[in-house]
């Protein structure tokens, strides 16, 4: 009856350890699309351990949840993992990594239902301020322009197709490409869905939020999906072009002034695009890529190693 134990040690080592050596390597900002993947696989290892260690503790206390959690398994497996009289601790072991899973689905599904709202907030506001001409039909257009003195551009979901909704104000100081770098800018974050990233780390993090790495995970996921979009728009339109673009869109808000650190990442986003730093080379590439794959594949090898020396016994 170790495996849980092990899982739940191995599942509080991840947590603790990934943030801080994240924090203090420098490729992140580099690479953030491959910093998107490893945050990724080590919240998936986190949550992995806990379902596994929730699993083998329910089956311990319970012989029906025993029964078909091994029904699939040869006879003398079951044996291996010792479940039997540990149902003191297993039952509220059980409970508890129980009532966080279901902690977490509900927190999700209040996350996605308040962006829906959101969104149709927004779809019915766009509808007020630019209203439908006779013979359009709605979610037809791809670039909606509202009259406004503030320079705002943002993309629209649902319907039909995206939609990027554009102020005036922001069309007179946008030049050139610069309008082209937003929508890419956005698009970018459309085709990765970055919003279901963002749902699941705010899910996560108002959920648990005693837990530090669901914490440093929600506040990196709204850092580095800007940062793989701006390299999105930056790889059609070049660098100096979305630079530009993020300037002008952001110039009368105060974010590049003499304001506190830490108020704003503009200013770092703008200085990464102008002053690239090298990328990873291929290979580095390849193996960080392997090694976040193999993390959350430790926890099922963890589960399972009682298991398999049975099987090899």
């Amino acid at each position: 009856m170790m495996v849980p134990l092990a899982l739940l040690v191995l599942g509080g080592l991840a947590a603790a350890l990934a943030p801080r050596v994240l924090a203090r390597a420098d490729w992140p900002t580099r690479e953030p699309v491959l910093a998107l993947l490893v945050w990724q696989c080590v919240v998936a290892a986190v949550l992995l351990c806990c379902a596994l260690a929730m699993a083998l503790s329910a089956a311990a206390a319970w012989e029906a949840v025993r029964g078909h959690v091994f029904a699939p398994a040869p006879r003398g497996v079951m044996e291996a993992y010792s479940l039997t009289g540990c149902g003191a601790w297993a039952a509220p072991l059980a409970v508890a990594l129980a009532s966080g899973a279901v902690w977490t689905a509900a927190m999700l599904t209040r996350e996605i239902r308040t962006a829906r709202a959101r969104r149709r907030r927004r779809r019915a506001d766009l509808l007020v301020r630019a209203p439908l001409l006779p013979g359009e039909e709605r979610g037809a257009e791809r670039l909606v322009v509202l009259e406004g003195e503030r320079a705002e551009a943002w993309l629209l979901r649902g319907g039909a197709a995206p939609r990027l909704v554009i102020t005036t104000a922001a069309l007179r100081r946008l030049k050139g490409s610069q309008l082209d770098a937003v929508l890419a800018h956005e698009q970018g974050h459309a085709r990765a869905r970055h919003d279901w990233l963002l749902h699941v780390s705010s899910a996560l993090a108002n959920g648990f939020p005693q837990v530090p790495v669901f914490a440093a995970f929600r506040d990196q996921m709204h850092h580095l999906v800007e940062l793989a979009a701006d390299d999105s728009a930056s790889r059609r339109f070049g660098r100096l072009t979305t630079a530009l673009a993020l300037v002008e869109l952001n110039e009368d808000r105060g974010v590049f002034g003499p304001c506190p650190a830490g108020v704003s990442g503009l200013p770092d986003r703008v200085d990464r695009l102008l002053a690239p730093a090298p990328r990873l080379t291929a290979l580095q590439r390849l193996r960080l890529t392997a090694m976040a794959a193999l993390v959350p594949v430790v926890p099922v090898l963890v589960t399972f190693v009682p298991g398999l020396s049975a099987l090899g016994g």
